[in-house]
């Protein structure tokens, strides 16, 4: 009888394989898709191209099987999708298609599974709670210190020996993480030189080892892949990663402790409140943050120690490194385009002049021209070049039906330099950006943040601070390019990157 039973279970779970998957297949093979080998698909080119080959792949696919297409990497299917309207269809639903999927499974060891790669209602939570750290009372205040950071790298590019920076990526990166730790964490690095060097380093060596294991399907479970070199290096990274945010949590705990947590009452206030700048048993006094959000909804037991983690370790990858190479691309942008620059240094003594000398929140808003080169840049040179949605729920595309279960491919590098959408979609033109011309665009032709309602949470933190920073590099300096944009070999990686350091020059303005 029991064997009757466990041959009967495994007929039925076998027959709604042979029935799901049978299905599954029928309707991918409905779509164009990229020649593979049977069985494994395009597992090869994964496993055997350079990072830099496999982005070349992907963009000469998506000119060649536009405006969809399918490839299979063993038994997972990956569809990628490249029309305006039916990315609108997947990112703009409130209940379905709102998972990440597999390529976000690899940044679990991490990350977690905070808010870029939680799904359901955790991710609901997650983004209730987090949402009142970028509100326009909290941005306000933080403008301050993304001028103090623009001020600090005039200075040190001031006292340098040369006018030449030789990696800007890199250069940009240690000022953008000053900047995500004095706003949205509270906490001062200039006393953790040496752990933000080794943090520094850690976080961009993060993103070719996750790449590398993403490349390597066998290397999928955890098990495996720590027995590898590879692995044994992504082990060291994440102690130090996780080590840094853990420090920070301690300090602006600390912090609280020492106050008696009575600043934590502000978040209650709409208004949310900024304290003065006293010294507080030494520990400098800063503006209510994003942690102290985390902290307040730990005392409440919304959340517990890993679930803030989780949020640190994804802010201070997310608000840095995507910020950085933002302004490496406008920077490279604007040396390149002189007349550009100009218009954009007037603007910016303009509005300077206006202000006394300062740049403040209104000062930024009122920077029009620069905002249009900005997203103008970001248009060129997004900072993520890809996002993937796995869908819960069958989709009906302009032309194919596309399963539940398949994984989305939104390559936003691609459909920023659609010519359906941009005409001459190469070329630098800020004027894209004017009112009237944006009216008309379809709305999921532009995608720096994504869109939907899993849209970038600090798109508003991140467009200050790179107004801010250029705003006072270009008050300061003229850029002139020593590499070119049209030199440019891009790789394959979580965050838009080139093979190769990226030199700029800055002359002072006398």
């Amino acid at each position: 009888m029991i064997i009757i039973l466990l041959l009967s279970c495994f007929f039925i779970i076998l027959l709604y394989y042979i029935l799901y998957h049978g299905r599954f297949r029928r309707l991918v093979s409905k779509i164009p898709c990229k020649p593979g080998l049977p069985f494994i698909g395009n597992t090869l080119e994964f496993c055997v191209y350079s990072q830099e080959k496999l982005w070349n792949l992907a963009r000469s696919a998506s000119k060649n099987y536009y405006p969809i297409f399918s490839f299979w990497c063993g038994p997972i299917a990956f569809i990628s999708v490249h029309h305006p309207d039916d990315i609108e269809k997947i990112l703009s639903s409130t209940t379905q298609n709102l998972g990440k999927g597999y390529l976000y499974s690899f940044l679990n060891p991490w990350l977690g599974t905070g808010l870029l790669t939680s799904e359901g209602s955790k991710w609901r939570k997650r983004r209730k709670i987090l949402t009142p750290a970028f509100h326009f009372t909290i941005l306000k205040q933080f403008v301050d210190v993304f001028v103090e950071e623009g001020n600090r790298m005039t200075k040190f590019l001031k006292d340098s020996n040369s006018s030449n920076i030789n990696d800007l990526a890199n250069f940009i990166s240690q000022h953008t993480l000053n900047a995500i730790c004095e706003t949205a964490m509270g906490t001062f690095l200039q006393n953790m030189d040496e752990f933000q060097q080794r943090y520094h380093q850690a976080i961009h060596e993060m993103g070719n080892i996750l790449t590398y294991r993403i490349m390597r399907p066998w290397y999928h479970p955890d098990v495996i892949f720590a027995l590898t070199p590879m692995g044994r290096k992504h082990a060291k990274n994440l102690k130090i990663l996780h080590k840094f945010t853990e420090k920070i949590i301690a300090e602006r705990r600390q912090y609280h402790e020492n106050t008696s947590g009575r600043y934590l009452k502000f978040l209650q206030d709409t208004d949310m409140i900024e304290t003065d700048d006293e010294e507080i048993i030494g520990i400098k006094k800063k503006r209510l943050a994003m942690l102290d959000l985390l902290i307040a909804a730990a005392r409440n037991n919304e959340i517990n120690d890993s679930d803030i983690r989780e949020e640190v370790d994804t802010f201070m990858f997310e608000g840095h490194d995507t910020v950085a190479m933002g302004l490496t691309y406008a920077i490279l942008v604007l040396a390149e385009h002189k007349d550009v620059q100009e218009r954009v240094r007037s603007e910016v003594r303009t509005v300077m002049h206006e202000n006394k000398g300062k740049l403040t929140i209104t000062a930024l808003n009122n920077l029009q021209y620069l905002e249009r080169c900005l997203k103008e840049s970001l248009r060129l040179y997004p900072s993520v070049p890809l996002i993937s949605r796995v869908l819960s729920e069958d989709i009906k595309m302009q032309s194919y039906l596309v399963p539940s279960g398949a994984v989305i491919q939104i390559h936003i590098y691609d459909i920023h330099r659609d010519p359906n959408f941009w005409p001459n979609p190469d070329v630098f033109d800020p004027d894209r950006f004017l009112p009237e011309r944006i009216q008309n665009r379809h709305p999921y032709s532009y995608l720096p943040f994504s869109a939907g309602p899993r849209n970038c949470i600090g798109q508003r933190f991140a467009m200050l601070e790179l107004k801010a920073i250029i705003a006072s590099l270009i008050y300061n300096f003229y850029l002139e390019p020593v590499d070119y944009l049209k030199d440019l070999r891009f790789m394959m990686d979580i965050v838009s990157r080139v093979t190769h350091p990226i030199r700029v020059r800055f002359v002072p303005i006398e």
